[in-house]
């Protein structure tokens, strides 16, 4: 607890102050309450909590959702049975018993015990306000509606409390803490909700409790259903980070730069208010945006001197290699348009097409600015890293020129909220003794550069360019060469750094 920022302490202390209010009143129900189906139901709910880490065998659940997806039944269940004090104690035995991860772990449980007791009491009021006085016959299928309500209030709620820990614990700004949470949560709250339903009917049909219990199997399956989902993304986590891997591997020089720029494109994305899944495909766009470099020949990226005009070309090509390469992973979605055009310019002046302003996709956008910020910011062997204020300052120079003004601002003010941590990525084989960047303030042009070409024989055998199919040769064309009108520092100590 002591490690949280006061703020998230104040409001985990509301939260359990206004749980304390809701349960007190369950003092005054007397022996004629429904004290015995609480009691079931709060240890059915711990049962559910401790699914997770005691799964079916080949039924993998990944952790944070079965439990959940269990468990949801059997809240609304009590919140359809109970009345709202003592559907609010229902689910704090279970929250409270719960694993629960580091940091803060005892914090974590008393948060959880606290929303889900309060969503609870929430919903029951409202059941016992606008539902029927029996759940029998009779009164279907008007009982759907109060129930669908509650569904709602319990979504809601937890919604309301996720909003505020993200603001409170995590500084996210409050005009996107709450974004998306409660469109993406709502529908399954919903399903779970009829489920809850289904589960309190039968638990006061002449069936009794134990009938209810078979509403839970259904909705295990439908937790290894979402597992299932949730184990693709993992795969294709993996072909990302074999990717990155791959890269690293081939250019030592910028190890660690792809999690970086991922890490700055989503303070970008996240500043600018994006929704979650834009802000997870910038992520990977940042990662995978210099994967083209696996069609440069490593040769080049590792080569100790200054290129020739021809092997400047080829090291150019990397943004269509890249697009090439990923082009057929369905998921990465406009993330291969960032990777295509990251070294795009506003001024037109970019490669590999030249294109102006809005011409460049918003991915690719982002994905220019986080880049040439971590390169400014990251130790090379010809140079040594700028503090983050003077890179900054150089971006905010070229904003309008190379950069997107609105995502200079918005990387600025998420590094003024965040700070930027890059020692959680550590770049390999950094120089011990690097040169320092020779006369940094007479290069307008902060992003990643190129040395000088100069003259002498041309290289060896050269991968055929994505253009070449539609060009005839292999040799790379003029929107291949470098940006027009741009200068390149001279790094005679490194060779290709993009």
């Amino acid at each position: 607890m002591r490690a949280l920022p006061s703020a998230a302490r104040g409001c985990i202390a509301g939260a359990v102050l206004a749980t304390a209010v809701c349960a007190a009143p369950a003092v005054r129900l007397g022996p004629g309450a429904p004290w015995a189906d609480a009691a079931a139901l709060a240890a059915l709910h711990a049962g559910c909590e401790t699914v997770r880490h005691r799964p079916l065998p080949g039924i993998p659940v990944p952790a944070g959702t079965g439990p959940f997806l269990t468990a949801l039944p059997v809240l609304l269940a009590g919140a359809f049975l109970l009345p709202p004090p003592l559907a609010a104690l229902t689910a704090v035995p279970g929250a409270l018993l719960a694993p629960a991860d580091e940091p803060s772990r005892t914090a974590r449980r008393i948060w959880h015990a606290a929303g889900l007791a309060l969503a609870c009491w929430a919903a029951a009021r409202l059941f016992d306000v606008a539902g029927p006085r029996s759940l029998t016959a009779p009164h279907f299928p008007w009982v759907l509606l109060p129930a669908l309500a509650a569904a709602t209030v319990f979504c809601t709620v937890l919604t309301a409390l996720d909003g505020a820990v993200r603001v409170t614990a995590e500084g996210q700004p409050p005009r996107t803490a709450w974004r998306g949470l409660l469109r993406g949560a709502l529908g399954p709250h919903l399903v779970h909700g009829l489920a809850g339903l289904m589960t309190a009917v039968l638990w006061r049909s002449a069936y009794g409790p134990v009938a209810a219990l078979l509403v839970l199997p259904p909705m295990y399956l439908s937790c290894w259903v979402f597992a299932q989902y949730h184990q693709e993304r993992i795969a294709h986590r993996a072909t990302i980070r074999a990717l990155v891997q791959a890269v690293d591997i081939k250019d030592r020089y910028t190890r660690g730069h792809g999690e970086r720029v991922g890490r700055a494109s989503v303070m970008i994305a996240r500043e600018l208010g994006l929704a979650e899944d834009r802000t997870e495909v910038l992520r990977i766009a940042g990662i995978l945006h210099d994967v083209g470099k696996l069609g440069v020949p490593t040769r080049l990226l590792r080569k100790e001197g200054p290129l020739t005009s021809q092997e400047r070309s080829l090291i150019e090509l990397h943004p269509e290699y890249g697009h090439e390469i990923v082009r057929g992973i369905g998921f990465l979605g406009e993330a291969r348009e960032a990777i295509l055009h990251h070294h795009e310019r506003l001024d037109g002046r970019g490669y590999p097409y030249g294109l102006r302003g809005g011409q460049i996709p918003e991915c690719a956008r982002v994905v220019a600015v986080a880049d040439a910020f971590d390169a400014m910011t990251s130790t090379r062997s010809y140079r040594r890293a700028r503090p983050v204020p003077a890179a900054v300052a150089e971006l905010r120079k070229c904003a309008g020129k190379q950069f997107d003004p609105r995502m200079v601002r918005a990387l600025a003010a998420a590094l003024e909220r965040h700070g930027w941590h890059p020692d959680l990525i550590m770049s390999a084989d950094p120089d011990p003794d690097p040169d320092p960047d020779p006369d940094p303030d007479s290069d307008p042009d902060p992003a990643p550069a190129l040395p000088r070409p100069t003259g002498g024989p041309p290289p060896g055998p050269q991968l055929p360019a994505p253009g070449s199919r539609r060009g005839g040769s292999g040799a790379p064309r003029g929107r291949h060469a470098a940006p027009r009108g741009g200068r390149a520092r001279h790094h005679p100590g490194r060779s290709g750094d993009a």
